[in-house]
């Protein structure tokens, strides 16, 4: 969740929600719960997990 990422890292909620929204538009992670207005979750894609696995 945005939210809980935000608490966590102490980054502005509003720049992990832009964040996780140019993620999206790459397909590199998906949101699991779309109709969810608070406390969307998201995931990985498969191109996410394969970029992850091409970082290391």
């Amino acid at each position: 969740m945005p939210s809980e990422i935000s608490k966590d890292t102490g980054i502005v909620q509003n720049h992990i929600s832009n964040t996780l929204r140019q993620l999206k538009d790459h397909d590199l992670v998906e949101c699991i719960n779309p109709e969810v207005r608070k406390g969307r979750l998201y995931r990985l894609t498969e191109n996410g997990e394969n970029l992850i696995k091409n970082l290391k």
